[in-house]
């Protein structure tokens, strides 16, 4: 999960891809958060439970910014398989980016005061991308659902995660992407309902991170090994080229091992041709020695164990021994 988590961040860190999938997932494709107004948000944040300190780290999270002034806070939590406790832990994030926002912040003459600066909402997209659907809750209500009494429903707050199944977006969602999780989420709505994948010539802004990414989230070790290859100026463009240096790797790598394995077979087999061709000239020489004594053609195929027609060639061959 660790390295997941890393190829992820590396990917949505950019402000660029980050916007997209907030205007995509929330604003249906409309530009309303611009990549320029994102700045990076603190992800770790400190909670005391049985009389520690503990710690808990958002995958990715942005301020947004206009004139100066923060406006909102978007976080992304990314998923490859449904979690149980999920709003439980969305609501521990927001919750700690709101108490955040009551801080006493320091001011010019080295004082703390009570922090007055407007208050901005909280926003969290939680990316599933699994091929099956979450099966898991999305509500507190959901989580609690086996403790909590109707009559004590009223008095308990429910908090629904802003979940999105990557899998099951449509195409014309999909072609809404304008940076390169369009290409990660083409991957896996085709996978979910293809089996199959088929690039297209979409170009790539951040190849080796989107490989990295995918490795990740496919434990394909193919897209590893293509990201650890790729070269400044010798960068593929999009997931066509990228596939085809992967062939070509790979075409590569099996005629390597093609020809190790050749000369491993080359030995054996040398071998075995070796020992026959000794055995061979045991028999010619027995066969010889056992014809000067008078033994028959047949008695000589017989003990010598060849057959009868080669000892009939040997004969008239003369029994050359090279």
């Amino acid at each position: 999960m660790a390295e997941k988590d890393v190829a992820e961040k590396t990917l949505e860190s950019y402000n660029d891809v980050f916007a997209d999938i907030i205007n995509v997932l929330f604003f249906k494709g409309k530009e309303v958060v611009k990549e320029e107004e994102l700045e990076q948000a603190v992800m770790r944040s400190i909670y005391k439970t049985d009389g520690k300190l503990r710690e808990q780290e958002r995958d990715t999270a942005k301020y947004w910014r206009k004139h100066n002034i923060r406006i909102s806070l978007f976080g992304l939590e990314n998923e490859t398989e449904p979690e149980s406790d999920m709003p439980i832990r969305v609501l521990g994030y927001d919750g700690a980016s709101y108490r955040d926002q009551l801080f006493y912040v320091k001011g010019e003459d080295g004082k703390y005061r009570k922090n007055n600066n407007p208050r901005y909402p909280v926003a969290t997209a939680v990316l599933y991308f699994g091929t099956t659907h979450w099966n898991k809750p999305t509500t507190i209500y959901e989580c609690v659902a086996d403790s909590l009494d109707e009559d004590m429903k009223p008095f308990v707050n429910d908090f629904k995660i802003n979940l999105f199944e990557i899998a099951f977006l449509t195409e014309e969602q999909t072609a809404l992407f304008k940076s390169d999780f369009r290409i990660v989420a083409d991957y896996f709505v085709q996978i979910r309902k293809n089996k199959d994948y088929i690039p297209t010539d979409t170009q790539m802004k951040h190849v080796k991170e989107v490989l990295q990414l995918m490795s990740a989230l496919t434990h394909d070790n193919r897209f590893e090994e293509a990201a650890n290859a790729v070269t400044e100026g010798d960068e593929p463009k999009n997931m066509c080229e990228v596939l085809d240096k992967v062939e070509q790797r790979g075409k590569k790598i099996g005629e390597e091992i093609g020809k190790e394995i050749g000369k491993e077979i080359g030995k054996e087999i040398g071998k075995e041709i070796g020992k026959e061709i000794g055995e061979m000239k045991k028999a010619k020489k027995a066969a010889a020695n056992m014809k000067a004594r008078g033994y028959s053609t047949k008695e000589i195929s017989e003990i010598v164990e060849v057959d009868i027609e080669i000892i009939n060639r040997w004969f008239s061959e003369g029994f050359s021994l090279a």
